[in-house]
């Protein structure tokens, strides 16, 4: 992968912001701490299985990051996190969709499938305050934390906007480097999508 495309991938903060486009599907822009575009997806709407990529641009002329549901739209679907450029396999992440109802999770697993990590939304008792009372959502947005082995290593924080849907994304406590980044900006790819969908 080129350096310039990497570098994309090298910051510690991202937000990412998803515009809801009703006849489209959804457009995501994913921001640098500096506030300048690093990344870009289009979700095509009516899609029965989910693929999302990720482009340097808005032209969507250079794609750097493939996001594929194995099956066709499954509450506990998994989604392999693959280089377009190489066909090489990063890793996957996994609903785990029964849990979920509850409080959200998601399985991080290597380029194996081996379980190397989890991401939890942050308090279960928040999590049902949320599902049960939707205004409660809108003074406590979601937040998660991503851990590698046990080590934290990125939290997702949801802000608050009537409009748009925006993630702040911290990979600061991953100070040993323990989550690919490619994999984690993945993931909030997914949350973005998935919440931003329930909360439409």
């Amino acid at each position: 992968m080129q350096a310039a495309v990497l570098e994309r991938f090298s910051y510690s903060q991202y937000t990412v912001r998803r515009k809801v486009l009703k006849l489209l599907g959804g457009a995501f822009h994913l921001y640098g701490p500096d506030g300048q575009l690093v990344l870009y997806s289009k979700m095509k709407a009516f899609k029965l299985k989910e693929d999302f990529r990720l482009y340097t641009g808005e032209d969507m002329q250079t794609e750097v990051l493939t996001i594929r549901a194995r099956r066709i739209i499954d509450f506990s679907s998994a989604y392999d996190v693959v280089d377009p450029v190489t066909g090489q396999k990063i890793g996957a992440l996994k609903h785990k969709g029964l849990k979920s109802i509850i409080r959200d999770e998601w399985i991080i697993m290597d380029e194996t499938d081996r379980e190397i990590g989890l991401i939890r939304e942050e308090s279960t008792w928040l999590a049902v305050a949320r599902r049960m009372v939707e205004a409660f959502a809108f003074f406590f947005p979601q937040k998660y934390h991503a851990q590698i082995q046990g080590v934290p290593v990125c939290t997702f924080r949801q802000r608050f906007n009537p409009f748009v849907f925006k993630l702040d994304v911290d990979f600061s406590p991953d100070t040993n480097g323990c989550l690919d980044r490619r994999l984690g900006l993945a993931a909030a790819l997914l949350l973005t999508a998935i919440e931003g969908r329930q909360q439409q």
